[in-house]
């Protein structure tokens, strides 16, 4: 079983994190059979968030069913703007998971790096709850690199979670190596790019070559948490043929592109921005009837009632030009339909 460090915070655990973002769109029964399937095969790191909705309720209802809190790292975020919001939703989050500690507390993508007296209080309120007893390890999570790069330097946080995958830029790549030296740990968050990435086995092949990484993958399906299984039952290689097949993806995907993180939502009309601003790349991935449908029409044509109020933008953590972009997928989607029609 290949394992992992969280750097200072000397956590080891399974190299297959369990992302648990995706559960909330499953029921509190299928959740806890993925979830105890994931445990019974070596996974003990699960990463959460307060606002998962009911996502933080199904992992604490599943891992207290077999009384597995002290075999497993719980990892939760909280998205704060002042103390009293911390105390409530570490409380909160605590009373979900069914616990009253854990193990990792992130700040979940702040547009700015938490600091003692920086006026907020926020990263003395972290302080205080380490010294309760009520988290064990303090880390932030965010998809900016300047927030990144500050984090990292401060030397306040014990581990960063930001996205990385094998469409990654040498930038995102010099972060790993970067927390590599400070003895910070790395968990890698849209390991599968927010679903543009299809290969299990490619994607599992690119992280383990960098040992100081953990990827939570972000599985709903049986059939997705088994493709990671396997990958660390029988590891893919990185030959040539594999070196290969992710070149002709980061070329096929290289530029700009909405990564799906959502958080340029909501849109003021309605408009579901993570999933329409990267229409065109999802409808070249996967049989084009599975995007054809009415439902997905309707999606894409609300993009016609863009107020082009630039919220999206403004939230953007890459600095999209979402309305622009927006835009461009309906154009496309629009020639696809047209040709989908004719066949």
């Amino acid at each position: 079983m290949t394992q992992v460090r969280l750097g200072k915070t000397e956590i080891v655990t399974n190299k297959n994190g369990f992302g648990a973002l995706p559960i909330q769109r499953i029921s509190f029964e299928e959740a806890e059979k993925l979830i105890l399937t994931a445990y019974e095969n070596g996974i003990t790191f699960f990463d959460t968030a307060r606002f998962y909705t009911d996502s933080e309720e199904k992992l604490g209802r599943a891992l207290s069913s077999r009384g597995l809190r002290h075999k497993v790292f719980i990892a939760s975020k909280t998205m704060c703007s002042n103390t009293d919001q911390f105390w409530s939703q570490l409380e909160t989050s605590l009373f979900n998971l069914k616990t009253d500690y854990l193990d990792l507390y992130q700040f979940h993508n702040p547009a700015v790096c938490p600091k003692p007296g920086d006026g907020s209080g926020l990263y003395e309120a972290m302080e205080e709850a380490k010294a309760q007893g009520k988290i064990r390890h303090i880390g932030i999570t965010n998809h900016r690199l300047a927030v990144a790069h500050e984090a990292i330097d401060s030397g306040l946080y014990e581990t960063l979670q930001f996205p990385f995958c094998y469409l990654s830029t040498d930038k995102d790549i010099e972060l790993v190596e970067k927390c590599r030296k400070a003895d910070m740990g790395f968990i890698a968050m849209k390991a599968m790019s927010g679903g543009l990435i299809t290969r299990a086995d490619a994607a599992y092949a690119f992280c383990s070559a960098y040992e100081n990484v953990l990827p939570i993958w972000g599985v709903q399906r049986m059939e997705e948490l088994q493709q990671f299984l396997d990958c660390e039952k029988n590891p893919p290689a990185m030959d040539a043929a594999m070196e290969a097949f992710i070149a002709e993806e980061r070329r096929e995907l290289s530029g700009e592109f909405c990564r799906g993180c959502g958080y340029c939502m909501p849109c003021p009309v309605g408009i579901k921005i993570n999933d329409c601003a990267r229409m065109s790349l999802m409808i070249r991935r996967a049989p084009t009837s599975v995007y054809m449908d009415e439902a997905h029409q309707a999606d894409m044509e609300l993009i016609d009632s863009c107020l082009h109020c630039n919220q999206c933008s403004s939230r953007c953590p890459y600095g999209l030009d979402t309305p622009a972009l927006l835009q461009k997928n309906l154009d496309d989607y629009r020639i696809q339909l047209q040709k989908s029609r004719a066949d």
